[in-house]
């Protein structure tokens, strides 16, 4: 085994996905290219679960959000708040959805500038069978055991706030 490959040898599988030969400069950019690589590949894993019923992720996520709230649903601002990506044209999703009849928008009787989402039983119908593809896919995170399966969530947690860009709105709230 050559020097380098000892070196890959220990590090990340990822040096043979990316097909990368020389060891990464530092070992945070190894960790970035990991992190990266691991949520591109559950984000592709989830898609391809959710192509029978015709949603996106960011799709998903609004269902899931909307099945959240009941009965009373969410002002769109609040839907694009809790989605796990951030997404730029949160109406757009919303319309499709609509579109497709797994949601309703209606505006606010006592606010008319606010609208209110809320799930269909067809979107709640559909959002069943895709919990389960997706929850196939979630089992196979059952290759860490339960303590590692807290400790990664923690170490990602403290990651993901040391490099959070907060916007204007955001800090505003603060």
């Amino acid at each position: 085994m050559k020097t380098k490959d000892k070196k890959h040898a220990a590090g990340s599988s990822v040096y043979a996905e990316i097909r990368q030969e020389r060891p990464f400069e530092k070992p945070e950019y190894e960790l970035a290219v990991v992190l990266l690589r691991t949520g591109d590949v559950l984000h592709h894993a989830v898609a391809r679960a959710l192509d029978p019923f015709e949603l996106s992720n960011e799709q998903f996520n609004a269902l899931r959000i909307l099945r959240g709230a009941g009965e009373r649903g969410h002002p769109t601002l609040e839907i694009s708040r809790r989605l796990i990506s951030r997404a730029p044209n949160i109406t757009r999703l919303l319309d499709k959805l609509i579109e497709k009849k797994l949601a309703t928008r209606e505006r606010d009787s006592d606010d008319r500038r606010q609208a209110f989402v809320r799930i269909t039983p067809e979107g709640l119908a559909l959002l069943k069978g895709a919990d389960r593809a997706v929850e196939a896919v979630m089992d196979k995170l059952r290759v860490l055991s339960g303590p590692e399966l807290r400790q990664a969530s923690a170490m990602l947690d403290r990651v993901r706030a040391a490099v959070a860009v907060s916007t204007v709105a955001e800090e505003l709230r603060g």
